[in-house]
């Protein structure tokens, strides 16, 4: 049976910051805009937070169920190693969910913009098809797109508006900048399973491009969010801050171009979802001065 570090293993922190960054932009972003509202900032966060640890425990039962897991170089998985019963995973998926459904009905309520519930809806139904149901499209090469969408654009945009009751350019600048590093968290994971998704029938789109072409893929990942963070100087001089973050994004972009792969692309992972949060609070802090 698994042990708490297990479980906590399972729920991928290094992935954490795909939740975090986003929120630091857009409520950056509310600030520039004069709307600045730490509680549903707060609330924001505890949405984003419980979909990404949802998605990584659904994934751990969808894949597990699959038999896509029981050869990798990442981290354990509980249903594919057997340190938990799948109906367990899957019912801890659910509670997280939960978890984001209730914040995110609070959220929207205090926003009054009730239509977003029609949004947090799709997010969760994203978050299990990743890898979930007939037809997951995480396995059709699709999976940097869902990310793109739920945890840059809506994710960004929708803590602007639930705080501002509106979204400027440069928090549409920072919903595209984040969404791509989230995407580059989820090729560095995905280059690294290559050989084995490749074997299982997995069509990410690591597997689809081939190697090469995914690696310069990852590069771009990193390194243009910089620049569009770099351009929200126009509107806020301070967001040049983000430039700090441009020699960690090259250095990422060379490791992974020379060719790094199994465990130093577990390192890679890190650093990329470090990288990303540095953005983001970068970003966010610069757009709030």
């Amino acid at each position: 049976m698994a042990d708490t570090r297990e479980w906590l293993a399972a729920a991928r922190p290094r992935t954490l910051p795909a939740a975090a960054a986003p929120v630091a932009v857009g409520t950056g972003a509310a600030a520039q805009l004069g709307s600045l509202d730490v509680g549903r900032a707060a609330l924001a966060l505890g949405v984003a937070l419980a979909l990404q640890v949802g998605v990584n425990y659904a994934n751990d039962y969808s894949d597990g169920v699959r038999g896509t897991d029981l050869d990798r170089v990442g981290p354990m998985r509980l249903t594919a190693s057997g340190a938990a019963a799948p109906t367990r995973v899957r019912a801890a998926a659910s509670r997280a969910f939960a978890v984001a459904a209730v914040l995110g009905l609070v959220l929207v309520a205090l926003s009054g913009a009730w239509w977003l519930l029609a949004v947090g809806a799709l997010a969760v139904v994203a978050a299990w098809t990743y890898t979930g149901g007939r037809h997951p499209y995480g396995y059709a090469g699709l999976g940097e797109v869902g990310v793109f969408v739920f945890f840059g654009l809506v994710a960004v945009l929708g803590t602007t508006f639930t705080q501002a009751g509106t979204v400027s350019w440069p928090s549409v600048a920072g919903a595209v900048a984040v969404g791509l590093l989230a995407c580059a968290l989820l090729m560095a994971n995905n280059l690294r399973d290559v050989p084995t998704d490749a074997l299982v029938g997995k069509r990410t789109l690591a597997v689809r491009l081939g190697e090469r072409r995914a690696r310069w893929l990852y590069a771009g990942f990193v390194v243009i969010p910089v620049l569009l963070g770099a351009a929200c100087a126009f509107a806020a001089p301070w967001s040049l801050l983000v430039v700090l973050c441009l020699g960690p994004a090259v250095a990422l972009a060379v490791v992974v171009l020379l060719g790094a792969r199994g465990a130093a692309l577990i390192k890679v992972l890190g650093f990329t979802g470090q990288l990303e949060l540095v953005f983001g609070v970068l970003l966010g802090v610069g757009l709030a001065l």
